[in-house]
């Protein structure tokens, strides 16, 4: 029985010594190509402890499968080493799939100005890294369960009620599936990308992160607004940054009537000059509206992105107050009140059917004139034409004087 175990040592330690040994070989190879490589330090960062540990469980396996002396033993010392063999290469699996996912990171970088198609693979690849991740850790699962005889008998009779099944999980998992392929679809028509900046829910942020189910907007005052994807899909919003960063802004005022738009305007540039906030495309002031008492005036201007935007109009709007505060103070808002007496309004002559002047007198769309009641009748029924007729057999003077006008 000694001699039995003595032996099992001896292979085991034989195999595993093999299985180092050419670890030991693959590591020396990868330090030379690491010394000119950079993706090779990386490669080793991300796989290097599940690559021993199942160089380690493919050398017990060796030995254990060869010469284990234990025959009761062996099965299931057997199916435990083949669980641990399983999860080791899906350990190994993920961390390749990291370093992949790591390397198309890299090589597409977003902290450069002309950074759309580079944000767009990234927010892919972060989805496709997890997507991945999770596959590999089902089909480790499925392999692991599928090493016990009862669970592969109970395949069988799954695989030939999948349609009921999957029915069933499609009822159960339905949101769940709406937001991942919502996802999905996100990332993969291009509506949205990691570092958008974007406008959801009366919020303005950037997008953090993207995953399977929600999306994370980082918002300007440091909050974080947590969105299922189906929203996005479902609901509109507004993406600042879909094929550019650049924005124009808007800065309005309510000013008085002796306020100089022309002088604004003078002014306007003198202040655009001096601040590099402004990224030099367009200054546009005019008058919007003229009602009310007030003159409204817009200054349109443009920016690189959207805080830049929001740091300069705020810079536009202090420069140009504190400009007519002291340049020209009677531009302020002001509300003016008259004071008349009584007897000061003119009284104006209401004219009569029998005054041969009031056709003259009163001019409007539909009346007044021949021209004008034709283009009443565009727009009356047969019974208000009766009305009108009945009226000129009345007064056949106003009808034979409307008739002369009309012939003139």
């Amino acid at each position: 029985m000694f001699d039995d175990w003595l032996e099992y040592a001896i292979h085991t330690a034989a195999s595993v010594g093999v299985a180092v040994a050419a670890g030991l070989v693959i590591k020396l190879v990868m330090r030379l190509v690491s010394r000119r490589q950079s993706w090779a330090k990386a490669l080793v960062l991300h796989t290097r402890r599940p690559f021993w540990a199942l160089v380690l469980l493919a050398g017990v396996w060796v030995g254990v499968r060869d010469s284990f002396p234990a025959d009761d033993w062996l099965p299931i010392v057997s199916r435990l080493l083949t669980i641990l063999v399983i999860g080791a290469s899906a350990w190994l699996l993920a961390g390749l799939v990291e370093f992949v996912a790591d390397l198309a990171l890299d090589y597409n970088r977003i902290d450069v100005p002309d950074n759309r198609l580079a944000r767009r693979l990234r927010t892919q690849t972060l989805l496709v890294r997890r997507l991945a991740i999770v596959i590999i850790v089902i089909v480790a699962i499925g392999a692991v369960l599928l090493t016990f005889d009862s669970v592969r008998a109970l395949g069988a009779s799954v695989l030939a009620s999948a349609g009921i099944a999957t029915i069933v999980a499609g009822l159960a998992a339905q949101s769940l599936l709406a937001n991942m392929f919502a996802g999905l679809q996100l990332v993969f028509s291009d509506a949205m990308r990691v570092d958008d900046v974007i406008v959801a829910e009366g919020e303005w942020g950037r997008v953090g992160e993207i995953t399977l189910s929600y999306v994370v907007l980082e918002l300007w005052d440091d909050r974080r607004l947590v969105l299922p994807c189906t929203y996005f899909t479902t609901t509109p919003y507004e993406n600042w940054t879909r094929h550019g960063s650049e924005l124009l802004g808007s800065v309005e005022f309510d000013l008085d009537w002796r306020v100089s738009p022309q002088r604004m305007r003078e002014h306007l540039k003198e202040v655009l000059d001096e601040t590099t906030l402004w990224d030099g495309r367009a200054q546009v002031l005019q008058v919007t509206e003229a009602v009310g008492g007030y003159v409204r005036v817009r200054i349109l201007v443009t920016a690189a992105d959207a805080p830049t935007l929001f740091d300069l109009r705020c810079y536009v709007r202090e420069a140009m107050v504190m400009w007519l505060q002291s340049n020209m103070p009677d531009a302020a808002p002001a509300q003016r009140v008259i004071v008349a007496e009584p007897g000061d309004a003119p009284r104006a002559r209401r004219p009569r059917k029998s005054d041969p002047t009031a056709t003259s007198e009163i001019q409007g769309l539909f009346t007044g004139s021949a021209e004008a009641e034709e283009r009443a009748t565009q727009f009356t029924s047969g019974m208000a034409r009766e009305v009108r007729e009945r009226e000129a057999e009345e007064h056949p003077a106003d009808a034979d004087s409307g008739d002369e006008s009309a012939r003139s």
